[in-house]
């Protein structure tokens, strides 16, 4: 059975960082693409970082130079680095793969 939790919301400042964390179990990260998703209050899901098995990555331009995503082989994880955090960036965030979603993560950036 296939299972993703993701880890580390909260609610952070304007310009504070924080680092999201994906956990797998059922499934082996590095043969998969790995994606970080979004949905805002109102809005559609959207991709924000993917990581291919060759870890390439990519990023949507909103995130761009902010965000990093990144995984670790030994740990079954992928992680979102998310830096000079915007109000606009206040979401679900959801950690998908091979057509499996995790249960999303609330990241609020507020004063």
């Amino acid at each position: 059975q296939v299972q993703l939790v993701e880890s580390g919301g909260g609610l952070v400042q304007p310009g504070g960082s924080l680092r999201l964390s994906c956990a797998a179990s059922g499934i082996i990260f590095s043969r998969y693409m790995v994606g970080w998703y979004r949905q805002g209050p109102g809005k559609q899901r959207e991709s924000v970082a993917r990581i291919d098995s060759g870890d390439n990555t990519n990023y949507a331009d909103a995130v761009k130079g902010r965000f990093t995503i990144s995984r670790d082989n030994v740990k079954n994880t992928v992680d979102l680095q998310m830096n000079d955090l915007k109000p606009e960036d206040t979401a679900v965030y959801y950690c998908g793969s091979f057509g499996y979603w995790g249960q999303g993560i609330q990241v609020t950036v507020s004063s």
